[in-house]
């Protein structure tokens, strides 16, 4: 039997799972945070290290009965003086030449079109799209909450916060929005909002993004100033899938599949629907298709691709039916 373990690292929590070569799932576990601009690098190797040793306890195997590994790190390549940092993320415990890190959009990729050839975008704390094409790969977003995760929940929670401020001015016409926020926060004068935002323990990358879901209560309830807001973040999401597009320098005759994964695409009326309206302006360049794995299933193909022995299509699809009855069994309760 091989082996094979697959790291989703992500902004908000660790998924880890191990599969073998008939895609069997022999053990799965969730961790924290990897985003190590947040947490730290010592933080990161740390959780990864409680990770993988809880989940090679689950399924009674030592770490050499690992035959490769893919570790996903949020960040990874965007600072090229770290890469030898994250490149030993899990070392000692794991053997240097039995693991491989590189983004964790790859996983998101990886997962969604089971190692095919494809775009996958990411809209979830951050996003990002990533995609490969006979033996291309290209990515695009992914620049960071400063100034770019267009369409992710940061980059929606700061429009909403930036439009909060417009209200309570008199720039923008009070909405939901304004009674939901200095509800959330108990703001007992509006400008309280910048010690709540502003103070240390708040202003962080994962806080200030779980304010999505606010912003989703209010386009619900009628608020079209925030409405907009989720069209516009349809848009920049359909831009940086165009960018990777383009990069892969597809064939114009040959349309390439499109999917998405991250936690704002659950919003399903308010963003994917729209996302996929807009893409299907480009029907000749894009098909539209649903995720067949989660991202941590993506990272266990991608690491038995890294090995030279590549999932076969029914070890795939036994997978597949794996973590769709997993699923099932959670949606019944």
């Amino acid at each position: 039997m091989s082996a094979y373990l697959g790291v989703d690292g992500g902004g908000s929590k660790t998924a880890l799972l191990l599969v073998d070569d008939s895609g069997q799932v022999l053990a799965s576990h969730t961790e924290g945070p990897a985003y190590y601009l947040e947490i730290g690098l010592d933080a990161m190797r740390a959780m990864l290290a409680r990770g993988i040793g809880i989940i090679l306890k689950r399924a009674q195997l030592a770490p050499s009965d690992l035959n490769y590994t893919f570790l996903g790190l949020p960040a990874y390549g965007e600072d090229s003086g770290l890469l030898s940092a994250l490149d030993s993320a899990a070392s000692p415990l794991l053997p240097p030449t039995q693991y491989r890190c590189g983004n964790d959009a790859v996983c998101g990729w990886a997962g969604a079109l089971a190692c095919q050839d494809g775009i996958n975008v990411v809209a979830g704390t951050g996003s990002i799209a990533y995609g490969e094409f006979d033996d291309r790969t290209a990515r695009a977003g992914g620049w960071g909450e400063l100034f770019s995760d267009e369409g992710s929940a940061y980059w929606l929670a700061r429009a909403g916060l930036n439009l909060f401020s417009r209200m309570s001015d008199g720039r923008a016409t009070r909405s939901a929005l304004y009674d939901l926020l200095r509800k959330h926060f108990g703001l007992r004068a509006d400008l309280d909002l910048c010690a709540a935002i502003y103070a240390e323990t708040q202003n962080r990358r994962s806080t200030i993004a779980s304010l999505a879901p606010l912003l989703a209560q209010a386009a619900i309830a009628g608020d079209m100033q925030v409405s907009a807001l989720f069209d516009r973040a349809a848009d920049e999401l359909v831009q940086i899938v165009d960018a990777v597009y383009l990069k892969l320098e597809v064939p114009k005759h040959l349309p390439v599949t499109v999917s998405t994964t991250g936690g704002m695409f659950q919003q399903r009326d308010l963003l994917l629907r729209r996302f996929h309206s807009k893409l299907a302006i480009h029907s000749a360049r894009y098909r539209a298709a649903e995720p067949r794995l989660t991202p941590a299933a993506g990272a266990a193909l991608y690491a038995a691709k890294l090995s030279g022995a590549p999932l076969s299509a029914n070890a795939i699809a036994v997978l597949e039916a794996q973590l769709q009855a997993k699923n099932a069994i959670y949606d019944s309760f």
